[in-house]
């Protein structure tokens, strides 16, 4: 997988570059109002699209947020989709403030990438986990633990980037994709870890640790 250094999101520049020439035009054409709005909106974007350092938590076994924003589920599930089990299910909703960069929890072997096409309802409400378009992850842990990591469209989302691929060995803290404009991720866990997470919770993707993979039984 391609590794990312750039304090912005690539898959920013497009709507970076677009914004800052609309300023410069309305500058040169003398269009003062219009030209302050496009590089109000030029400095949104480039806040949008931030990707900052994060300093990995150095605990053995903690589960790192995959995503910035509110913890708005945390139970168990029966997970016939990506697992085949039952599991143990965290969501982290995004709103536009948050940074949209997603990182990998658990350092892994990546086994599958499924992109399902779907629906785009707001990603806070339960309908969307059953009919929004999403992007899912399955990677199995050195230690064989299995996990399912899943990117979900939303209401203004609409596109889903997923960097990583079948075979990719990535690293827990490593960017792997992110979604534009606000929308969820849900992590599906084996029922032994130890989540410690809680709904209603802010946390920081790269940083907050969720719970812990290393109380599972063998």
């Amino acid at each position: 997988m391609q590794q990312i250094t750039s304090p912005v999101a690539q898959e920013g520049a497009p709507f970076i570059a677009f914004a800052a020439l609309c300023a410069l035009i309305f500058a040169l054409l003398g269009l003062i109002w219009p030209a302050l709005i496009f590089l109000v909106l030029t400095g949104f974007v480039l806040y949008f699209f931030r990707d900052p350092v994060r300093v990995l938590p150095a605990e053995p076994g903690a589960i790192i947020a995959p995503a910035d924003g509110k913890v708005i589920v945390v139970q168990e599930v029966e997970d016939a989709r990506f697992l085949g089990e039952r599991a143990q299910k965290i969501s982290i909703f995004m709103n536009v403030f948050n940074v949209h960069v997603n990182r990998i929890p658990i350092s892994g072997t990546v086994e599958r990438v499924h992109l399902q096409p779907g629906r785009f309802y707001a990603a806070d409400k339960e309908k969307a986990e059953l009919h929004n378009e999403y992007c899912a992850l399955t990677i199995t842990a050195p230690e064989g633990q299995r996990y399912a990591l899943v990117q979900v469209a939303g209401l203004i989302a609409r596109r889903i980037v997923c960097r990583a691929e079948a075979g990719d060995v990535l690293r827990a803290g490593e960017r792997y994709g992110l979604i534009r404009f606000g929308s969820r991720v849900d992590l599906y866990l084996p029922l032994q870890a130890n989540v410690t997470v809680r709904v209603g919770e802010k946390v920081r993707s790269g940083e907050s640790i969720l719970g812990y993979l290393q109380e599972m039984s063998s």
